[in-house]
């Protein structure tokens, strides 16, 4: 009986210290359980405290239980006061050896070998977010409140790394069971590099963690080199870890040098594998924070709703454990269960499976990716046949929708904002909102209604939808809510994510004093007005200007008026060059302006067997305007001292942050891929960022749309890897960077002279994750950036607004709203179709159109040439249209060695312009035209058109064989030829 201890009692425990003296040494904290021990002499304790002073807690400790054995007049009770003092300050696996209870030899030597692994990866442990951890461990009770206080003490006053020292050290006291803890806690602080390194998976190039030591054999040979003599050094490698048996250094910072001999260090590996799969089981345990669970509550009860949660706090996983419970309930129901995860970009169906989705449910469920990148050789409805969760881009399953009957019980929507009008979630949204109206109505017939699935949407931010009042705020939230069929919002408000939300600043560049080279520029484009007779409506080199010239370049066309037309399109170019010498070096505007004249140049004087492409009177204007300013231009740019500010005030920015941060991790986001890569260009020119550590890349879209070829998917999952490990440390990426893609932890973001809307800012913002993050906006006076950024940040407090404003709404009321939002989603879509199918019905002849070139207005051919291939590509095969076109070779596709199948620009033999491209079909030659190119001759109205789409005419489908028989045919003549 404890409590009324015996003289016995007080004798056993004596023997008990005796006996695990060496392991109670490195498990007792001395410090803190001194104040607790009130059967020890104030004298004794002064005397372990100096000790603790002098040699530290393992001596201290040793002196203590020498105190404790060798004492003859403690009082009674004094053994019990000990295990609860112990329990009190977080040494509970001590406290079991003190009780003569201790863990099993298995259980101990897994523990041992979990110490032992701390120990050897310490040196990569200590770059943790130590603060981060230390908040999860206090919370998992691996952590007293004292030793989480005494560990922020450390970090401030000594940084990180001792902060994390003394964390790993006072986090192996704790009773067995605490790895996999621990383990937990560097998952949710997104720590993964290192949990799989404790886990000894490497990750090899595909990213599947391959198993192996992690463990260098130099450590290995190290430790048993310094291990001490009594214990014998196994040279084999054990287990599937290959980890050393627990032979430690005299040295070793955290576990006895020579261990009970309880352990049985034989089957060590073996135990140490165990424990590690049984923490890969843990890991596959999704443990939800408190107000993730709060925001998944009515999901989990069934019911559809939307979660806004602030980026980097777990949306995604909340999602995974819907997904999880779901399919769990579905399987003990005896139902069929199907999740979908609809995302809006194509990497993130990788990013989506790979850290979430897949890492927590593929061994219990089959889960499968799809998207445009991906090559799968089966059909889409036999993917989702066979699997249980299926991670796709919303317009695959958007194509699929129209054929396969919808077999899904849930659909997680991915950047659920997006959920408007126009776009592919909407219609995907819209086809179950008509199914959800039929089903009431089958309900009142007594049929049975078609079941549907139910939806989980997640975003960071809503928006306001460019509302300008609370109210229009609200109705957007509750528009959104509609689309979404939500039977609620969810959200949370962070007292403490206020604090984490970066520190933000605006860093205003002065204006310009003197733009010559700017001058120069504009000098050219008004030579240009006066050549064309045109008067802008704006100042140039801004978007307005760019809007009202692309207008004018198609009116132009559909007049045939060439002076015009292909003025605007020189304008064009000068604009976009003015804007990047206000953002980026005039070096880049001038290379950007010389680049597209001798392409234009080149194109006009490619010779083929017919003589010379003709130059127009204009042409030759714009050439020899260029021609003659171009050596101004080139002296200007070489002057730094007319620069922008905005430049040099980005460069001090970065400075900045790599020199007064220990380990700096930036993106900077631009409006351009040309502003992105000739960023990066100057970054990597510049020698003073090198000196600071900047290791730079660029990050841009994988959409074929702009001057800059596009970046391929594996490119930008090089970049993003690179980033993650380190190996780049600032990105500099276009707004594809924004939304939704995990970037490792960044400690500042930068908007460089780019503002778009709440969304993006807060997007943006929430890039930046790490715990001192900051926010900057680097904006030029008076360009309206800065004041466009604070009206971002008041459409930011009233979307706060109204998402509470709609959670406190009374049920009726938000149900009635909802409804008639809906009710006229389904007219306007009935509208549209009916819409679509008078245009349909409408579709005419080919033989109502005739396409002419868009520059030099020569007539090209007549609808009735025109056939599809594949349903989609437009080609003209007549032998007369083939003496129109010279075909060569492209640039862009040169440039980057794809073995495309369209391997060659057709352009214009007159005039030089690009007509479309060559296919290469089952073998035959077919020359494809991009409607863009053209002006389209429609009974008596001309007209410009984007999209063949937009054309309301049914072209025939291409005949293979007809063309192959002619082919065979034409060969056929030509070999008789040869033989005669």
């Amino acid at each position: 009986n404890r409590s009324g201890e015996t003289e016995h009692g007080s004798i056993e425990t004596r023997h008990t210290l005796d006996c695990f003296r060496d392991r109670l040494k490195r498990l007792i904290q001395v410090e803190p359980l001194l104040d607790l021990l009130h059967f020890l002499e104030p004298d004794r304790k002064d005397r372990i405290k100096a000790k603790f002073r002098e040699e530290g807690n393992i001596s201290a400790a040793t002196l203590l239980i020498d105190e404790i054995i060798h004492s003859k007049n403690c009082e009674q009770g004094w053994s019990r006061e000990l295990v609860t003092a112990l329990e009190t300050v977080g040494c509970k696996h001590a406290a079991k050896y003190v009780l003569n209870s201790p863990p099993e030899p298995t259980e101990e030597a897994e523990n041992d070998s979990c110490v032992r692994l701390i120990d050897l990866l310490q040196l990569t442990l200590v770059n943790m977010k130590t603060a981060d951890v230390c908040a999860h461990c206090r919370v998992m009770g691996l952590l007293t409140q004292e030793d989480q206080e005494n560990i922020l003490k450390l970090i401030e006053n000594q940084g990180n790394i001792g902060g994390a020292r003394l964390l790993l050290k006072r986090l192996v006291k704790n009773e067995a069971g605490w790895f996999s803890k621990f383990l937990q806690a560097l998952e949710d602080t997104e720590h993964h590099e290192l949990v799989r390194e404790l886990r000894g998976e490497p990750c090899n190039e595909d990213g599947e963690a391959h198993k192996s030591s992690p463990v260098t054999d130099k450590e290995f040979h190290q430790a048993g080199e310094q291990s001490c003599s009594s214990a014998t050094v196994e040279t084999n490698m054990y287990g599937s870890m290959s980890l050393p048996p627990p032979i430690l250094s005299a040295n070793s910072s955290l576990l006895s040098e020579d261990l009970d001999s309880s352990v049985d260090s034989s089957g060590l590996g073996d135990h140490l594998s165990l424990s590690l799969s049984s923490s890969e089981e843990h890991k596959r345990d999704i443990v939800l924070r408190d107000y993730q669970m709060e925001v998944a509550r009515p999901a989990l009860e069934e019911k559809n709703i939307i979660i806004c949660l602030p980026t980097g706090s777990g949306k995604t996983r909340v999602a995974v454990y819907i997904t999880k419970e779901h399919l769990e309930k579905r399987t003990q129901m005896g139902q069929p269960g199907k999740v979908v995860v609809l995302v809006n970009k194509v990497p993130l169906v990788e990013q989506h499976y790979k850290a979430e989705f897949g890492r927590f449910l593929k061994h219990q469920y089959s889960v499968e990716r799809v998207s445009g990148a991906s090559q799968l050789k089966i059909s889409f409805p036999q993917i989702i046949e066979q699997n249980d969760i299926i991670i796709c881009t919303a317009q695959i399953l958007e194509n699929s929708l129209a054929k396969a009957k919808n077999e899904f019980t849930l659909m997680v929507i991915d950047e659920c904002h997006h959920t408007k009008k126009g776009g592919v979630y909407n219609h995907i949204m819209i086809r179950y909102l008509k199914q959800k109206h039929q089903n009431q109505l089958l309900k009142k017939q007594d049929k049975s209604p078609v079941p549907l699935p139910q939806i989980l949407g997640l975003t960071a931010s809503p928006g306001v939808g460019g509302a300008m009042s609370q109210q229009r705020a609200e109705e957007h939230i509750l528009q959104i809510c509609a689309n979404l069929d939500a039977f609620t919002i969810k959200t949370k408000t962070f007292e403490e994510e206020e604090a984490k939300t970066p520190f933000k600043r605006i860093a205003r560049a002065e204006e310009r004093k003197e733009d010559p080279f700017g001058d120069v520029i504009k000098k050219i484009m008004d030579e240009i007005h006066e050549h064309a007779d045109l008067k802008p409506l704006c100042e140039p080199g801004i978007q307005n200007y760019e809007q009202w010239v692309v207008q004018k370049e198609q009116n132009a066309a559909k007049e045939e008026n060439q002076k015009v037309r292909v003025c605007a399109e020189h304008l064009r170019q000068y604009n976009e060059a003015l804007h990047q010498s206000n953002t980026i070096r005039m070096s880049d505007a001038f290379r950007f302006l010389d680049k597209y004249h001798n392409e234009e140049l080149k194109t006009k004087s490619i010779a083929d067997e017919e003589g010379t492409v003709t130059i127009t009177d204009t042409e030759r204007f714009l050439f020899t305007l260029f021609k003659d300013n171009k050596a101004k231009l080139q002296e200007l740019m070489g002057k730094p001292q007319y620069e922008n500010n905005s430049l040099a005030q980005l460069k001090t920015n970065i400075l900045k942050e790599f020199s007064t941060r220990e380990r700096a991790r930036g993106i900077i986001f631009t409006r351009t891929r040309l502003s992105a890569i000739a960023l990066c260009q100057w970054i990597q020119e510049n020698p003073k960022f090198d000196e600071v550590g900047v290791s730079a890349s660029y990050l841009i879209g994988g959409g074929d749309q702009s001057v800059v070829k596009p970046m391929t998917a594996a490119e930008q999952k090089d970049v993003l890897n690179k980033f993650r490990d380190g190996q780049i440390n600032l990105l500099i990426a276009t707004t594809v960077a924004e939304e939704g893609l995990d970037i490792a932890e960044c400690n500042f973001v930068i908007r460089y002279c780019l503002v778009t809307n709440e969304i993006a800012m807060i997007q943006a913002r929430g890039r930046g994750r790490a715990e001192d993050s900051s926010y900057t906006l680097v904006a030029e006076a008076g360009s309206g950036v800065a004041e466009r950024e604070s009206v971002n940040e008041y459409r930011e407090k009233m979307m706060s607004k109204a998402i509470a404003k709609v959670c406190k709404m009374n049920r009726a009321d938000y149900e009635k709203k909802i409804r008639e939002f809906q009710m006229q989603a389904i007219m306007e879509e009935k509208v549209k179709i009916k819409k679509k199918q008078q245009k349909g019905m409408m579709k005419e002849p080919p033989s109502k159109i005739s396409l002419s070139c868009r520059q030099c207005s020569v007539f090209v051919c007549s609808g009735e040439d025109i056939e599809k291939i594949e349903n989609m590509h437009h080609v003209n095969v007549t032998t007369q249209f083939s003496k129109l076109i010279t075909v060569r070779e492209n640039a862009s596709l040169q440039e980057r060695l794809l073995d495309y199948e369209t391997n060659g620009v057709i352009a214009c033999k007159n005039c030089g312009q690009q007509w479309g491209s060559m296919m290469l079909y089952k073998s035959i030659e077919c020359p494809c035209l991009h409607i863009k190119n053209f002006v389209v001759t429609y009974g008596s109205k001309k007209k410009t058109f984007s999209k063949w789409s937009e054309l309301p005419i049914k072209f025939p489908a291409f005949d293979y064989t007809q063309h192959a028989d002619l082919l065979v045919e034409d060969s056929g003549e030509e070999e008789d030829m040869e033989t005669d």
